[in-house]
């Protein structure tokens, strides 16, 4: 009961608009100058694929995660040519498990892959409490992201859900499937397919033959 409470709060406090916790230290929050001196400053990036991953694993510029906090990490091959991005992981901890990641599981091999035959990798390492992200999250979440795909520079990129969509397109699930777009990076642009999430095929199963569509359209551009 107090677990499900704190996340209703949590909810809650997110909706309001609350995205800053306030510590006991003061800060004029209404000088711009003050307010800008009391800002992180984040770290550059690593511009080289394992060294990024270990940043990933360990750093405290992510934004919703903290070093002490669990974090999923990208497994499989970086060179297979097929990068996906889901928003976070599940609620054991990694990515895509239970109902959901046997769906995905089964989905891939529809079209010839499997986990170790693409590179899956999460928006955010580590999970919220509510499963969702705030707009200025995501904003920041979306930036690493493009660096993450320049560093892989796959031959394609699918995008589960409206967090990745929105994070790396600004487009909702609805508004970018079916069609291919481009996702600019530091290492150039990459052709990315944006489809529905596996959890939520579990809970609509009517919606698998729109991901069969895209998943086509996926398998068309990755044969030789």
């Amino acid at each position: 009961m107090a677990v499900s409470w704190a996340a209703s709060a949590l909810e809650w406090w997110e909706e309001a608009g609350v995205d800053t916790i306030v510590g006991e230290v003061p800060h004029d929050w209404l000088n711009p100058k003050a307010a800008a001196r009391a800002a992180p400053v984040a770290d550059a990036l690593p511009d080289n694929l394992e060294a990024f991953q270990a940043w990933l694993a360990t750093s405290a510029d992510i934004p919703l995660a903290s070093p002490a906090a669990p974090r999923a990490t990208p497994a499989g091959d970086p060179a297979s040519g097929l990068m996906v991005l889901v928003d976070m992981p599940s609620t054991d901890g990694g990515l895509l498990g239970g109902e959901a990641g046997a769906l995905f599981d089964r989905m891939m091999a529809a079209i010839g892959r499997g986990r170790d035959t693409i590179y899956l990798a999460p928006l955010s390492p580590a999970r919220t409490p509510t499963g969702s992200i705030d707009a200025a999250s995501g904003a920041r979440l979306g930036e690493i992201a493009r660096h993450h795909v320049g560093l892989v520079a796959p031959k394609a990129l699918l995008l589960f859900g409206d967090l990745c969509g929105k994070a790396l397109l600004g487009l909702a699930v609805a508004e970018g499937r079916a069609k291919w777009h481009q996702v600019v990076t530091p290492a150039g642009s990459i052709k990315t397919l944006v489809t529905i999430r596996p959890e939520k095929l579990v809970d609509r199963p009517a919606f698998k033959k729109y991901v069969w569509e895209d998943l086509q359209m996926l398998k068309e551009e990755l044969t030789p």
